[in-house]
């Protein structure tokens, strides 16, 4: 059995080629993918269903990604979950504010691999000891 099948991945973006490609390329990895395309689901599915990570972009309807981190935050299970935002915004001020906010990584849209996304999902959900 893959040890991926353990843990579930939720993906919160509003752009569906991305979402799409992603659940297909973590999918095939082993792991459980949940999908939401606003942040408003989204964190409402994070809440209730505790994934392992969550992969999240900032400029998504009714809730951007700030918020969303915003308000995980202030959850005591939410303040602790891995977090990778994935933007088209280069490093500035939306970047620094997901920082600031403890994500555990960015990646630029326009600067990844559906591979790279794969690599940094695994160095997160299995942190070497």
């Amino acid at each position: 059995m893959n040890k991926n099948s353990e843990k579930t991945i939720l993906v919160v973006d509003d752009e569906e080629l991305i979402t799409g490609a992603l659940a297909k390329k973590l999918t095939s990895a082993g792991y459980n993918v949940l999908i939401q395309r606003n942040g408003e689901d989204g964190l409402r599915v994070a809440l209730e269903d505790h994934p392992d990570l969550i992969l999240l972009d900032i400029v998504m309807p009714r809730m951007d990604g700030i918020t969303f981190l915003d308000k995980l935050r202030e959850d005591e299970w939410g303040n602790n979950v891995p977090v990778i935002i994935l933007t088209n915004l280069e490093r500035g001020e939306q970047v620094k504010k997901g920082e600031e906010r403890g994500v555990y990584d960015y990646l630029v849209k326009t600067n990844w691999s559906l591979s790279d996304v794969l690599d940094k999902v695994n160095e997160a959900v299995w942190p070497k000891s």
